[in-house]
């Protein structure tokens, strides 16, 4: 009977012990699974909706030739896995010599239209994206002379032909949440055009595989 009052003592002298102790910190997994809305980057965290721009820089074929892709585009995001906005890209390839009428040739145009981009788990520090964009362009066939000395030299150049086209370009992202208002992507994309009606050019110059980085600044 003794040894019996003698532990109810001990848990009574025990129990306001037991009631003041503050509940352990929940682990960081624990945490993420009650707020996976929250964008996590590799130097600090972010949540909420927002927009941003970007700029892109890229390689790419035209009419079989290497060519030099740049544009720019602006989304706003919906709860970090949506994107809708507007985008425009110019291009410009390689000149082709034509010998028997001593000219250059190159096919230099751009093209824009809507973006849309599905966002997969865009809360992770790394994760992927896959903008569409659907519009249209244009593009001319450029004639120039170039000096004999200097092959980077051109001049007397003019307009030989040019036509618009219908465009859309599939794209893949891998992305970076580097930090809060900072994103570096690296993509590949297959652009599809319609037809064009250009004098010495095949009518599916413009389609092809393009690479590159995209940087975007904005409140994601």
């Amino acid at each position: 009977m003794k040894k019996f009052i003698t532990l109810i003592d001990l848990l009574a002298l025990a129990m306001p012990a037991i009631v003041a102790q503050e509940p352990e910190e929940e682990a960081p997994q624990e945490k993420q699974k009650q707020n996976p809305g929250e964008v996590q980057t590799l130097f600090g965290n972010n949540t909420g909706s927002g927009g941003y721009g970007a700029f892109t820089i890229g390689y790419t074929s035209i009419n079989s030739r290497d060519a030099l892709l740049m544009g720019a585009r602006g989304e706003w995001v919906i709860g970090h896995g949506f994107g809708l906005g507007l985008g425009g890209y110019g291009f410009v390839n390689d000149p082709t010599y034509n010998v028997i009428e001593d000219l250059n040739y190159s096919l230099a145009g751009g093209y824009g239209g809507i973006i849309i981009e599905p966002i997969i788990f865009g809360w992770y520090p790394v994760h992927l994206s896959f903008p569409i964009l659907i519009g249209g362009g244009g593009v001319a066939l450029a004639s120039y002379y170039s000096d004999p000395y200097d092959s980077y030299n051109y001049y007397d150049g003019y307009v030989a032909d040019a036509t618009g086209f219908f465009v859309a370009e599939f794209t893949a992202e891998v992305e970076f949440n580097l930090v809060r208002f900072f994103r570096l992507a690296v993509f590949g994309s297959y652009r599809y055009t319609s037809d064009i009606l250009l004098q010495d050019t095949p009518e599916n110059a413009l389609r092809g595989w393009s690479a590159g980085m995209t940087f975007k600044f904005g409140s994601f």
